[in-house]
């Protein structure tokens, strides 16, 4: 099994979705993205997570997408590693994704908890053990604004199940991600990585491992500089790139989510702006409004210089 702490060290970028006129999942759509990716120096990709739209795709159109976005990206960076979101509303959902996505060739698998019902604790932790049969790394995934929350109850159990080697914090609450970080102590594999974009350097200070922010699909580099400063005790760069990714995300007050993610990406030339229904691309007013927003942020975009 794979070292958790290994697989979510540095920069996972939550890759949006390369989608045709017809929402339909396309990795050729992604090629000039990847390719910028890589160019950037990324190394690791999560696949199908909220950026990437996941679970808005219908399950019957994920089979190739993965099998070619894994491939792409394996061939661009042989000893990079790509983590495919398996989550769904139910358990044997969420599994029949996961077994997509190892067939495909993912390193590990994402799951959040069930959504659409509330469920107790028991249940849960049930959900995840489900996930043993994929006999695959796998990843917990707490983003509860869109799922059932991990409860500390939850958390604490987390490193009895082996398969489970790490945990994607999106809560963007430090006293959660603080427990996470604290599995650390009876689970030294058990890997942590901080998705929050505003509390990144606050995340890795307080232990986490890696980080996954959805700004790394616009401006890679930017996160890779908050990580390599870090790294070399420069403190004053580690916050002058964390005050800018801040900034950066002011961008989702124009238009929330994905569809300005994906309205910039169009206007670098790098990927089509079609969304997932039932969500809208943007408007018009919105795609000017977000190019007015950027133009500052030119050099830290991806492509830029």
């Amino acid at each position: 099994m794979i070292d958790g702490r290994h697989l979510l060290s540095g920069l996972i970028v939550p890759i949006v979705t390369g989608l045709d006129a017809e929402s339909r999942p396309d990795a050729t759509l992604s090629a000039r993205l990847l390719d910028a990716m890589a160019d950037a120096g990324v190394t690791k990709l999560m696949v199908l997570g909220s950026n990437g739209e996941g679970p808005l795709i219908p399950t019957s159109m994920l089979r190739g997408y993965l099998e070619e976005m894994v491939q792409a990206w394996h061939d661009r960076v042989p000893l990079g590693a790509v983590v495919v979101n398996a989550t769904a509303p139910a358990t044997l959902e969420a599994l029949e994704r996961g077994a997509l996505a190892v067939a495909a060739g993912a390193d590990a698998v994402a799951v959040c908890a069930p959504f659409y019902f509330r469920h107790r604790d028991d249940e849960i932790l049930e959900h995840f053990r489900r996930f043993a049969a994929l006999e695959a790394p796998v990843v917990a995934y707490n983003i509860p604004r869109y799922v059932n929350d991990l409860t500390p109850a939850v958390i604490e159990q987390l490193p009895e199940l082996s398969h489970v080697i790490g945990v994607k914090d999106s809560s963007g609450d430090l006293e959660t991600l603080a427990r996470f970080i604290a599995l650390k102590d009876a689970r030294p594999d058990f890997g942590v990585s901080q998705g929050g974009e505003t509390a990144l350097l606050a995340g890795l200070r307080m232990g986490a491992d890696g980080i996954v922010p959805g700004t790394g699909n616009i401006a890679p580099s930017l996160a890779v500089r908050l990580l390599d400063a870090l790294a070399v005790g420069d403190d004053a760069a580690a916050e002058r790139a964390q005050e800018v990714t801040t900034l950066l995300t002011g961008m989702h007050r124009i238009r929330a989510g994905v569809p300005s993610v994906k309205a910039v990406l169009d206007q670098l030339g790098l990927l089509t702006p079609h969304v997932a229904p039932p969500l809208a691309p943007c408007t018009e007013a919105e795609r000017s409004a977000l190019a007015e927003f950027i133009a500052p942020f030119r050099a830290e975009l991806i492509g830029g210089s």
